[in-house]
C-alpha cells in the first residue's frame, strides 16, 4: 500500500474524494430530475426541482433555530412527506435524524428524547399529547416542538407550537446543504424495539446509508424511474434506506400514512405503484382483502417482505394476485435487509409448493454486504448442510457504527469481528440462509429442538388460518412444549383439535402443538408479532 502514496505522491483530494452520502443522490435529482414528479401524497404532487427546495428550506429553517451540525433532530410522524423531506433536510443541515416509533408508549419516548438528545423534534398533530407527556417526565433539556398538521388527512395547525409549513417558509430555497467531510460521520439514530430493558440507539452513517441504496436497487434489479410505495414506516431502519435510494433512479415516492389492504390496491391501481416492502402480515393483508377493497391492475409489482419468515403458505397465495416477492432479511444494525433471496435460474420451472419453499429462504447477501455466516458457538463457520444451526454473523459497511453511548452493547454486538444477531439458522450448501428461529425463540421439548418457524408454516397452510405465532408452553413432562396463538380468516371457523390434528399429519409428534388459542395476535407498527406478550401468556397456562 505504501507506493501509492508515498512513492507516488498520489493523495485524496477534492477532484478524486467525495464522501459517500445519500443526500448526494436528491442533489443530482434535482438537477437531471428537475421536472420528474418526486413525490405523491393524495392531492400533493412535488418535482424533483420542488422536492429539493423544500428540503433547502427546511435545513435553512432548523438552523435558524439554533440546530447545529452534530445535533440531533428527532420526528414522530408517519409516512407522510414532511417525514421523507426530513430523511434529507436534517442531514442537509448537518445534523443526525432519530426518526421515533409513532407507537410507543410515553415512557420509552421520554427516555429517548434524554438519551438521544433531541435538540428539536417534528410531530404529528394527533401525536402532540404524547409528546407533551414525555417531555414532562423526560431527563436533560427538552427539545423543540414543530408541529406537521397533515392537510391531507383533515389537520390544522394547533396554534400552539411552530408550525412545520412557516418554518419552511421562513427557510431559503436556495441554501447550501452541509455535506460530511467524513463519510462515517452519523446521519442517523435508530433506536430498536427491545422487548426487554432499554432500547439501544443504532448508529447508521452515511457511507453505509448511501451504500445500501445501491445495495438495494441492485438486489431489487430496479432500473429508472420506479413507483416506490412507503409501506414500511420510515422510523423503521429509516424505510430500510429506499427513501434515500428512490433519488437516485428518478422515482416517485408515494406516500402512504394508513396501511390497509385498499389503500395498497388503490395506490397500485391510481399511481402505478411498482415496489414496495413489508412483513408477511402486509402480504396477508392483500391475499385476504374484501372484494370492495381490490383494485385491478395491469403489472407485476416487486415486493420486498421481511420482519418474519414468511410461510410458504403465504407466497404461494399471493404471487397469482401480481405480486413478485422476494424475502429478504436483516435488523435494525445494518441499516434493515441485509440479504435476499435471490431467484436463480436453474430454480426455473419449479411451480407450487416446492416453489415457496425455495423462496422462503432468508437468502445470501446483499451486494453492500462483505459476509453473511452462520457461526457455531465458538464462532466458526458450520457446515453447509442445512441441518447444523448457528447464530447469523454478518459484516461489511452495512453494518451500524455502534450503539449509541453503550459501548459494553457496542462490544458484545460486534464479538469476534462480525455483528452478532441473535438469530438462528442453517446454511444450504450453495450457501443460502434459511432462519429457523430468534435464539430465545427456540423451543427445546424433551431435549429436542423446535423450531417455532416451522410449526407455524405448517399451520399457515390450513385454510381457516390467517396468522399463527408458536411459543414455549412450560410442561411438567417434557420441559416445554409448543403452543400455538391463532388468528382465523373472517368467515372461517377451525377447532383446537383440528388444527392439532392438521399439524401432526405434517410434524414429527413433539413439534406438533399441545395447546392452540384462538385470539388477536399483539404486533409491533411494523407487523412484527411480539411473542414476548404471547410467551408471558403461555407460561401462565397450565403446565
Amino acid at each position: 500500500m505504501g507506493w501509492l502514496a508515498d512513492e507516488t505522491g498520489l493523495e485524496r483530494n477534492a477532484a478524486n474524494y467525495v464522501p459517500l452520502t445519500p443526500l448526494s443522490h436528491l442533489r443530482r435529482a434535482a438537477d437531471i430530475f428537475a421536472t420528474r414528479p418526486a413525490l405523491v401524497y393524495g392531492g400533493t404532487r412535488r418535482t424533483y426541482a420542488e422536492y429539493a427546495a423544500r428540503v433547502s428550506r427546511l435545513a435553512s429553517g432548523l438552523a435558524a433555530r439554533g440546530v447545529r451540525p452534530g445535533d440531533v433532530v428527532a420526528t414522530l410522524l408517519p409516512n407522510i412527506p414532511a417525514q421523507a423531506e426530513a430523511h434529507f433536510g436534517v442531514p442537509a443541515a448537518g445534523a443526525v435524524l432519530n426518526a421515533i416509533n409513532t407507537r410507543l408508549d410515553v415512557e420509552t419516548v421520554a427516555y429517548i428524547f434524554g438519551h438521544g438528545g433531541a435538540k428539536l423534534v417534528l410531530v404529528d398533530s394527533p401525536l402532540i399529547p404524547l409528546v407533551e407527556a414525555a417531555i414532562e417526565t423526560m431527563e436533560g433539556p427538552p427539545p423543540q416542538i414543530v408541529e406537521v398538521a397533515d392537510t391531507e388527512a383533515g389537520h390544522v395547525p394547533s396554534g400552539r407550537y411552530p408550525d412545520y409549513e412557516t418554518l419552511l417558509a421562513g427557510g431559503d430555497p436556495d441554501a447550501p446543504w452541509v455535506m460530511p467531510e467524513d463519510e462515517w460521520e452519523s446521519i442517523a439514530l435508530n433506536y430498536t424495539s427491545g422487548t426487554t430493558g432499554r432500547p439501544k440507539g443504532v448508529v447508521y452513517h452515511h457511507r453505509g446509508a448511501y451504500l445500501c441504496t445501491m445495495g438495494n436497487a441492485i438486489a431489487w434489479r430496479m432500473v429508472l424511474y420506479p413507483v416506490y410505495l412507503t409501506i414500511v414506516p420510515l422510523f423503521h431502519c429509516n424505510g430500510w434506506c429506499h427513501t434515500w435510494m428512490v433519488p437516485m433512479l428518478g422515482g416517485t415516492l408515494v406516500c402512504c400514512r394508513d396501511i390497509t389492504a385498499a389503500n395498497i390496491y388503490a395506490a397500485i391501481a391510481d399511481e402505478g405503484v411498482t415496489h414496495f416492502g413489508g412483513a408477511p402480515i402486509v402480504l396477508n393483508a392483500i391475499i385476504n382483502a374484501k372484494p370492495e377493497e381490490r383494485r385491478p391492475f395491469d403489472h407485476v409489482v416487486e415486493v420486498f417482505t421481511a420482519g418474519a419468515p414468511p410461510p410458504a403458505a403465504t407466497l404461494a397465495a399471493i404471487e397469482p394476485l401480481g405480486f413478485n416477492i422476494t424475502q429478504v432479511y436483516g435488523l435494525t444494525e445494518v441499516y434493515g435487509p441485509a440479504t435476499e433471496c435471490t431467484w436463480n435460474p436453474d430454480w426455473n420451472g419449479v411451480e407450487g409448493d416446492a416453489r415457496a419453499e425455495l423462496k422462503a429462504r432468508t437468502g445470501v447477501l446483499m451486494p453492500m454486504m462483505e459476509e453473511a455466516v452462520v457461526h457455531d458457538e465458538a464462532g466458526r463457520p458450520v457446515p453447509r448442510d442445512a441441518r447444523h444451526l448457528g447464530e447469523i454473523a454478518m459484516r461489511g459497511n452495512g453494518v451500524m457504527k455502534g450503539y449509541y453511548r453503550n459501548p459494553e452493547a457496542t462490544r458484545e454486538a460486534f464479538r469476534g469481528g462480525y455483528f452478532r444477531s441473535g438469530d438462528i439458522a442453517f446454511q444450504h450448501e450453495d450457501g443460502y440462509i434459511k432462519i429457523t428461529d430468534r435464539a430465545k425463540d427456540i423451543i427445546i421439548s424433551g431435549g429436542e429442538n423446535v423450531s417455532s418457524v416451522e410449526v407455524e408454516g405448517v399451520l399457515m397452510r390450513h385454510p381457516a388460518v390467517s396468522l399463527c405465532a408458536v411459543v414455549a408452553k412450560p410442561d411438567q413432562k417434557w420441559g416445554e412444549v409448543p403452543c400455538a396463538f391463532v388468528e382465523l380468516k373472517d368467515g372461517s371457523q377451525a377447532s383446537e383439535a383440528e388444527l392439532i390434528a392438521f399439524a401432526r399429519e405434517r410434524l414429527a409428534g413433539f413439534k406438533t402443538p399441545k395447546k392452540v388459542i384462538f385470539s388477536e395476535l399483539p404486533k409491533t407498527s411494523t407487523g412484527k408479532i411480539q411473542k414476548f406478550e404471547l410467551r408471558a401468556v403461555a407460561k401462565l397456562l397450565d403446565a
